[in-house]
């Protein structure tokens, strides 16, 4: 099953279940020519001498391992069919568009086989939008499934089959373990051809493709493409490491840069999924950023930063964030000791609290370290110038921004609720400091610096009175982030 995301640039994320478990690499021997001789020459046939060194042998793992992985067939709603899938080009097992009948869709991942009593994980987009479930076992036994629980966030699911009898499984290993340069092998379900089994090696760990706040996959090269969404990534011990779940690719096809989820993610989720059928995580109720060097300029951060950290953007209204203090501008360093290079460790190490637990944060808010403890809840079910100018609005010069006050209309057009204070982008002027900085019309300025605004006039004051470089904190979309502003940029105006 295929799902395209758009990665960097013009590439796209297709998520795929694992990749077929490693292959069989034969290697080349070199044939030496046969040495000139007097008289006549023989027609004794040329015998390469045996290699001293082979590359590695999968054909005993795979005979092992491969009963454990399994082929799902998702039989889509109609209506899913119809209005989503068929239009995603759904192949069937041999890449062809099923029947023009949305009730004839059917869709194939893969997964794998976590015990004897017929648990199987998957990944979410391989049992979503499902009418009905049928897995088929190693030896074409056919049964019907039913999902016991998934998580979109981690695009993972498990699945459960009663077959009457104990079944063969693999287990989960420590992906903690896996290192880049080592061997891995995938079985999976490519374009409907079940036991197909693929080698390569780890390519880097803890990637971030952009599908979710908990992306940590490990980049393999071992070929996966669509079908294999769900399947088991084995190191050389037998071993699972990993759910091979996406692809970059410009056209939907393997150009040797896949996606697993680690087998520690998995562990945990499963382990939720099993108990409840859904996964229950710590929240904390801010939206953070990745601090850039013209931000930490702008903020007068201290240089032991770095870099590191999360600097909180907003902070949710009624959250543990809020009642515990935390602040806009804050940067977050530790969650409990641990140390917070990026919003994505931030977001991990809180979703790995539960509910209700007690998590000590540390922050630096206006230079200064400080510690701030916060009682975690459950995640909620989701995810300028001084001059007036024409319109009311405010006109700043300096960076090339006009600003306008929010309005009824305003907030009506751009969905802002009434609890929303500070100054829209009416306007901004091209090749200027504001327009470089990526400052786009229709951004609600809500703060500036660690200060919040309320009106085009305090916006206008507050970056008259910055030197060097100012951040202001946008509202775009309904995220927030901090962008920074160099004061010191002459305008790029082009004739």
């Amino acid at each position: 099953m295929t799902i395209q995301r758009r990665l960097r640039g013009a590439f796209a994320a297709t998520l795929l279940g694992a990749t077929a478990l490693g292959g069989i690499v034969a290697g080349h021997a070199v044939l030496a020519a046969p040495e000139a001789t007097t008289g006549n020459a023989t027609n004794a046939p040329i015998t390469p001498a045996p290699l001293t060194q082979r590359l590695p042998d999968f054909t005993s793992l795979v005979a092992q391992a491969e009963p454990a992985v399994v082929t799902i067939t998702n039989k889509l709603k109609p209506q899913q069919a119809s209005e989503g899938n068929l239009q995603q080009g759904i192949p069937t097992p041999f890449g062809m568009l099923m029947p023009q009948h949305p009730e004839a869709v059917e869709a194939r991942g893969s997964g794998f086989l976590i015990d004897a009593d017929g648990d199987i994980v998957t990944n979410n987009h391989v049992v979503k939008d499902a009418a009905s479930l049928e897995v088929t076992l190693h030896d074409g036994t056919q049964l019907p499934a039913k999902v016991v629980g998934t998580d979109p966030r981690t695009d993972l699911a498990l699945v459960h089959v009663d077959a009457g009898h104990k079944l063969p499984y693999v287990q989960l290993g420590n992906s903690a373990d896996v290192k880049p340069g080592e061997w891995v092998i995938a079985v999976g379900n490519p374009f409907g051809l079940g036991g197909t089994v693929t080698a390569g090696i780890v390519s880097a760990l803890g990637r971030d493709i952009g599908s979710g706040p908990y992306d940590d996959f490990i980049q393999i090269d071992a070929p996966i493409n669509q079908g294999n969404s769900g399947g088991p990534l084995f190191t050389q011990d037998g071993e699972v490491v990993g759910v091979n779940s996406a692809i970059l690719s410009p056209s939907g096809g393997s150009v040797g840069i896949g996606f697993a989820i680690p087998s520690n993610v998995v562990k945990t989720v499963v382990a939720d999924l099993k108990q409840s059928g859904h996964v229950t995580r710590g929240y904390l109720g801010v939206e953070a950023q990745q601090i850039s060097p013209a931000i930490a300029a702008a903020m007068n951060l201290p240089k032991t930063v770095g870099g590191d950290g999360a600097l909180i953007a907003s902070v949710n209204s009624d959250s543990p964030a809020s009642k515990a203090g935390l602040q806009p501008g804050d940067v977050i360093t530790a969650v409990d000791g641990k140390t917070v290079h990026n919003p994505r460790d931030l977001a991990m190490d809180v979703a790995a609290d539960k509910p209700g637990s007690d998590a000590k944060v540390d922050v630096l808010r206006d230079g200064s370290p400080k510690s701030v403890t916060v009682s975690l809840a459950a995640l909620p079910n989701q995810l300028a110038s001084n001059e007036s100018g024409p319109n009311g609005a405010e006109n700043q010069g300096r960076v090339g921004l006009a600003l306008a006050p929010l309005s009824p209309q305003v907030r009506s057009e751009l969905n802002l609720s009434e609890d929303t204070h500070g100054a829209v982008v009416e306007g901004v002027q091209p090749g200027s400091p504001a327009e470089q900085a990526g400052i786009q019309q229709g951004d609600v300025i809500v703060g500036v610096g660690h200060e919040r605004v309320t009106s085009p006039a305090q916006v206008a004051s507050a970056i008259h009175s910055a030197k060097g470089a100012v951040a202001l904190r946008i509202l775009r979309n309904g995220q927030t982030e901090y962008v920074a502003i160099d004061l010191n940029k002459k305008a790029n105006n082009q004739g």
